[in-house]
């Protein structure tokens, strides 16, 4: 196959900011389709693409190989399996989907009909999240026994979209929390304990704007938090090992620089300011040792690379779809620990 031709569902803000820009800068990917019920939209970014406004006529299209889907969480499942079944190969947006019963049929049903399924969880390559890990892989914190990560908002202000209204798949414990949720099975696998507090912290909320989940490997906890009110945020990261510390501010440029319409391969791309490095303490001949640690550039066209080579070459995906169903499986859990006030096992 020389040329992935892709049908994109949805453009939405993350059809239009991260899926289209990235799938056209992806080397052996043409974006040939758009399914939107916003042509002007559309037709301003792409005046001469082919528009559509049912998703089966992308689905179920000859011409097209992969379906990428933007919509809103609670049609997932439906758009995937419709794409499945008509043999194509698919990318959903995170989160997965909103249960794990429609995330396990999704990923039975692509191995059955050996078709790559993957999930967008692009914050795997955030240059704030590399950075994080190198030093966790290095070695130089030692064994890490707290790993703290933060996605905070200043948003006091309802918005009228669906993320923030009372439906299934609402709220930020699916929104930013499957991003924080996967970075933390990336680095640490399946915990064996999950305690979460949810709530809604602004007047009149309807989906959940706060939560803090904590999740238990023995004596090590990892911990994840997000809330729409925070004016002055503090660290995103913070990692403690029992030979030192690591401690980073700033949210990874790739995202703001899409907004700006610059593609990957542009001057600085992924590359963060000096001002966002984070500051790394360690002991080392027994000395300690602290300094700014350069931050790892961002890479969020490393994702539709890979899934050009999964498709065309038989790798791996770069997400597999089983790894984005551990983490709604985690979702769950949580709530379920929020609604029981208690940790729950994960099984």
């Amino acid at each position: 196959m020389n040329e992935i031709r892709v049908g994109l569902i949805g453009y939405g803000y993350s059809g239009a900011t991260f899926h289209a820009p990235l799938i056209r800068a992806a080397k052996g990917l043409q974006l040939t389709r758009i399914c939107s019920g916003n042509p002007e939209k559309v037709r301003q970014d792409f005046p001469h693409i082919s528009l559509v406004d049912d998703p089966g006529a992308v689905s179920g299209s000859d011409d097209i190989n992969l379906v990428v889907i933007a919509t809103t969480n609670t049609t997932h499942h439906a758009l995937a399996k419709q794409a499945l079944l008509a043999n194509k190969h698919v990318v959903l947006e995170k989160p997965f989907t909103v249960t794990v019963a429609d995330a396990e049929e999704l990923v039975n049903l692509a191995q059955q009909k050996n078709l790559v399924l993957s999930v967008f969880h692009n914050r795997r390559w955030d240059s704030d999240f590399l950075t994080a890990r190198h030093c966790i892989e290095s070695g130089l914190l030692g064994k890490i026994n707290t790993y703290e990560a933060h996605f905070d908002r200043y948003r006091p202000t309802i918005r009228q979209r669906w993320r923030e209204q009372d439906n299934p798949g609402s709220g930020c414990l699916y929104d930013l929390g499957s991003h924080l949720i996967d970075q933390a099975l990336v680095l640490f696998g399946s915990p064996d304990t999950i305690a979460c507090d949810i709530g809604i912290q602004r007047p009149g909320g309807a989906a959940a704007d706060y939560f803090h989940l904590v999740l238990s490997y023995g004596t090590q906890r990892i911990i994840l938090h997000s809330s729409a009110i925070v004016k002055q945020p503090g660290p995103r990261f913070v990692l403690h090992g029992d030979q030192g510390s690591f401690t980073k501010h700033g949210l990874d440029p790739q995202e703001s620089a899409l907004v700006r319409r610059e593609l990957p391969g542009y001057p600085g791309w992924g590359k963060e300011c000096v001002e966002q490095h984070g500051e790394i303490t360690f002991t080392a001949g027994g000395l300690n040792i602290t300094g700014a640690v350069e931050s790892l550039p961002g890479s969020y066209e490393s994702y539709y690379r890979g899934i050009v080579d999964a498709i065309a070459h038989g790798s791996p995906p770069p997400v597999a779809a089983r790894d984005a169903l551990a983490v709604i499986k985690i979702i769950e859990l949580a709530m379920r620990s929020n609604a029981e006030k208690r940790s729950i096992a994960f099984e």
